[in-house]
């Protein structure tokens, strides 16, 4: 089968690989849509980042050259005899994180954790083997490209849930990408009452205004601080670090009022200079959240299933395999109209 394998920065090659041996409590699952995420963009930009290159990783057992692909859903085509919970036909979308499993669901990843795509072959094939705990079936309400949205909008529901947001909160939200869309859309669901969205592109500031943002500022000609305390003096509720920058980590501080939440969502490629007496001299209580919990996962999937999180609008493009560098790696690092791209895989919805 083809397949879009990671072998380093600027290397990923769409090649023949074939389908590794089923296991007896795994799924073959035939793909129809895969996301590209930002941390596989990472991966391509200035990997590795997540993907282990010297040796296997001890939760997944492999190493690069790996599969990309975190975000897909499809069709269950053939059960282990191990499992128990899906059949053949089933629609599903898939969980791609892995952790140890012996700490409390809401700790668990803090132990360690890798995800399917990144730290074991993924979804950018046709088929690929799935063990059975990853696995989630979607309601009939769900097409299998709602499904391949799943995942990234798992990560904007933890970092809502994590924000402890209450209805009627006003939010900011630095950085307008695929994951700050999302944010977005999930904070609007959670009851925000004003959400500020900053970005450098003007495309990408459209978008969110599409989604949900009820304002909107090129923080590259406006001072955040001064744009959301022209309006709201005190400052927002909560703030989400969606950019992964040092500006927008220190801005995100500032715009938040005294006693009020900055979530971290972002991945830092490097690390930043900051003076923690911005914390000290504003009484702001700082978070961050990686991924999402089993429990988030099913909740954005029935969340999707009835409506109330809507997150088909950060499609900008469905491509093919063959073309995943140009017309989606490639178009995500140069064009900024761009947000979240799906690879079709078989072409089923």
């Amino acid at each position: 089968m083809k397949a879009a394998v990671w072998y380093g920065e600027k290397d990923i090659r769409v090649e023949e690989r074939k389908l590794k041996q089923m296991k007896d409590k795994e799924v073959t699952v035939r793909v129809a849509w895969t996301g590209i995420c930002g941390s596989d963009l990472h991966e391509y930009q200035e990997g590795p980042v997540f993907i282990p290159v010297e040796e296997q990783h001890p939760l997944t057992g492999q190493q690069a050259p790996l599969t990309m692909g975190h975000e897909f859903a499809g069709i269950v085509e053939k059960v282990g005899k191990g499992v128990t919970s899906v059949e053949v036909g089933d629609r599903v979308a898939i969980n791609p994180m892995y952790t140890y499993g012996n700490k409390p669901e809401d700790v668990d990843a803090y132990d360690g954790f890798q995800f399917i795509g990144l730290g074991s072959d993924g979804g950018f094939a046709s088929h690929v083997n799935v063990g059975e705990k990853h696995l989630y079936k979607l309601p009939e309400s769900m097409t299998l490209q709602d499904g391949a949205l799943v995942e990234p909008t798992a990560v904007a529901v933890q970092a809502v849930k994590e924000a402890n947001m209450q209805f009627g909160d006003t939010v900011a939200v630095f950085g307008a990408g695929p994951i700050g869309l999302l944010t977005t859309i999930a904070a609007k669901a959670a009851g925000a009452s004003k959400i500020f969205v900053f970005d450098l592109s003007e495309q990408r500031l459209a978008k969110a205004k599409e989604l949900g943002a009820t304002h909107v500022y090129n923080s590259g000609e406006v001072n955040p601080v001064e744009a959301v305390k022209a309006i709201i003096p005190d400052g927002v509720d909560v703030s989400f670090e969606v950019a992964g920058v040092a500006p927008t980590f220190k801005q995100a501080i500032d715009v938040t009022r005294a006693r009020g939440t900055m979530v971290i969502v972002s991945i830092f490629a490097r690390p930043i200079e900051w003076n923690p007496m911005q914390l000290t001299n504003t009484g702001v209580k700082v978070t961050s959240t990686i991924a999402y919990t089993p429990t988030t996962f099913r909740q954005t999937i029935d969340l999707m299933g009835t409506g109330q999180l809507k997150p088909q609008g950060i499609i900008t493009s469905q491509i093919e395999l063959e073309n995943i560098v140009e017309e989606g790696f490639e178009a995500l690092t140069n064009d900024k109209s761009q947000a979240k791209i799906l690879v079709e895989l078989s072409g089923e919805m």
